[in-house]
């Protein structure tokens, strides 16, 4: 195999200056994305984050609100929602560059490499939790590199803020600390090492409160709710294919064997090392438990790509690389310039599909319902793209008992709705429910006024017990319990001219509807005032046919589907 003859120890004084043109580069296409492409779905969501500012949310912790906020703030638009990802995303590939000037990593190895990693072309532009996850992580190792070296109190500061920005990103920021002290466990000897572990605790405190105060959301969703009903043996065999592309399309493949074949040097080059496998082995576990999504590995790339260029520059590379890279490069540039330009291919590909067509969508559907409040019962990304552009907070998602819960069950809008006039836009079309038909550029939605909101999105029900077992057609009594959320009392009577309300125990059988119980008449009886909580005794049969089944309690109410109002409760008949 030929090698290139690059001598890094030969490069002039000023080899800074190529990385830096490839930054403006860089920086500049993610700026015409940024401001050419309508909001994503998941962006929209994240939006509604910086209009509700907490130390929490149910999906994820606060970060991403703050780097919306600060960007929104300044233009209010879709570049002011994306400005801080742009700007972090050009930092961070330039923190990378200062970590590996250590190395003598040549200026060309870096231009050949870093644009050719896929996933760092995703979250140059688009605004997610990923974002601030991978300004922090840069940023970890970038003084982690030094603290490795030198033990100092005031660099030991700045990575317990660090520690605190990585897990109010995104919770799997831990897992960079966490092999990070694997790859040296003498760190357990230091002093400010423990100085940095508590400070990190105490300023993730407000946080941590957050999640007490609310019953765990974020624990429970992600550790049970997101769980698989059933192994799927593509979860796991997509996992390292899908990392390949990840990685880069054409190069993926030898970026990951150079990575994993470097010669480990000294502390730091240990901790990328560690990281990189220990990180891609965690979610490769996790593929047997659900699936795994793409960009969750997203961090693992900063050690990965550090290790890789300090191969090139211990030993070179194959002068075929050279064309390779380069090709790589111009086909994900060019799938980019095809997303701002939008032709109908495009336009027409799963995720990308959100970037076009909603903005008039979501004008159109507020002149049909003017300055009331809209309810959407297809996820939350529909009411909050019609929030954005928009302007308003009057979108609300209805999360279905077939659906998941979302941070729409914990905003006030769902107590600000009860009782008044709101317009239901759906898909597909509900008979004597959504009878208008609104014609936009992603397709026909249809919809209909539902004069007197009843809803009870915030009650949640908790039984005694998560695993039941029955044998076929066994009466059995739940003891749950729950409480009076929202700020003004709630009664389940069915007065005049109220949309009646049904407690119903629902079975699922692989993710389809098969049993639907309701209540005793004793439910109609209960009235509770804010804050008040109350036991229920509800009496239900076991399915007749053997098998697993997934039972939540669910209040419906006219013409809603009914809501998730309880955790998931494995039962099984025998």
């Amino acid at each position: 195999m030929q090698e290139s003859n690059l001598n890094n120890t030969q490069a002039p004084v000023n080899y800074n200056r190529p990385v830096i043109y490839f930054l403006l580069l860089w920086t500049a296409l993610n700026v015409l994305q940024a401001a050419t492409l309508e909001i994503h779905a998941d962006e929209a969501y994240y939006w509604m984050y910086s209009r509700f500012l907490d130390w929490g949310y149910y999906d994820h912790p606060p970060m991403v609100a703050l780097f919306i906020k600060a960007g929104y703030s300044l233009m209010h638009n879709e570049f002011g929602l994306r400005l801080f990802t742009v700007l972090s995303s050009s930092i961070s590939l330039y923190l990378i560059w200062l970590m590996l000037k250590k190395y003598k990593v040549s200026a060309k190895a870096f231009i050949l490499v870093i644009p050719g990693i896929f996933v760092f072309h995703i979250y140059g532009f688009t605004t997610t939790p990923d974002v601030p996850l991978l300004l922090f992580t840069t940023l970890f190792f970038f003084f982690y590199q030094q603290y490795a070296e030198r033990d100092s109190w005031p660099l030991a500061l700045i990575l317990a803020l660090i520690v605190a920005g990585l897990l109010y990103s995104k919770y799997h920021g831990v897992l960079v600390v966490g092999f990070t002290l694997l790859s040296n466990l003498k760190l357990l000897k230091r002093p400010s090492f423990w100085g940095i572990v508590i400070l990190a605790v105490a300023f993730y405190a407000p946080h941590i409160l957050w999640q007490v105060n609310h019953d765990y959301p974020s624990i429970k969703y992600h550790l049970s709710e997101r769980s698989a009903e059933t192994y799927d043996f593509s979860y796991s065999y997509q996992y390292p294919l899908g990392q390949l592309v990840m990685a880069g399309p054409l190069i993926g493949w030898f970026l990951f064997y150079k990575s994993f074949t470097v010669r480990i040097k000294d502390t730091f080059m240990r901790t990328l090392l560690v990281n990189s496998i220990g990180i891609l082995l965690f979610f490769f576990l996790t593929s047997f438990k659900g699936e795994v999504q793409l960009h969750w590995t997203l961090i693992v790339y900063v050690p990965i790509c550090m290790l890789v260029l300090i191969h090139f520059a211990q030993s070179g590379w194959p002068t075929w690389f050279n064309r390779l890279a380069i090709v790589n490069m111009a086909l994900i540039v060019t799938l980019r310039l095809l997303i701002v330009w939008g032709p109908s291919f495009i336009m027409e590909v799963g995720a990308i599909r959100s970037f076009f067509g909603f903005k008039d969508w979501a004008k159109t559907v507020r002149d049909k319902a003017g300055d009331n409040y809209v309810i959407f019962c297809e996820g939350f990304q529909n009411p909050s793209k019609y929030n954005f552009y928009n302007n308003t907070v009057k979108g609300l998602n209805y999360d279905a008992r077939y659906y998941r819960r979302t941070q729409y069950d914990i905003w006030p809008i769902d107590d600000s709705i009860q009782h008044k006039k709101a317009y239901l836009v759906m898909e597909d079309r509900i008979p004597g429910v959504t009878p208008d038909t609104i014609k936009t550029p992603v397709g026909n939605w249809y919809a209909g006024w539902v004069n007197n909101v009843r809803t009870y999105q915030k009650i949640d029900f908790k039984p005694s017990s998560y695993k039941v077992t029955a044998s076929p057609g066994q009466r059995l009594t739940f003891d749950l319990s729950f409480k009076n959320t929202y700020s003004f009392p709630i009664n389940f009577g069915n007065g005049p001219g109220e949309p009646p309300v049904y407690l119903e125990a629902c079975f699922f059988e692989n993710s389809d509807l098969v049993n639907t119980q309701k209540a005793s008449d004793s439910f109609y009886h209960i009235a509770l005032q804010p804050g008040q909580t109350t036991p229920y005794k509800f009496t239900l049969t076991a399915p007749l046919k053997k098998g697993r089944y997934d039972l939540l309690f669910s209040l419906r109410t006219e013409p809603f589907a009914g809501g998730r109002n309880s955790g998931m409760i494995t039962f099984t008949v025998k």
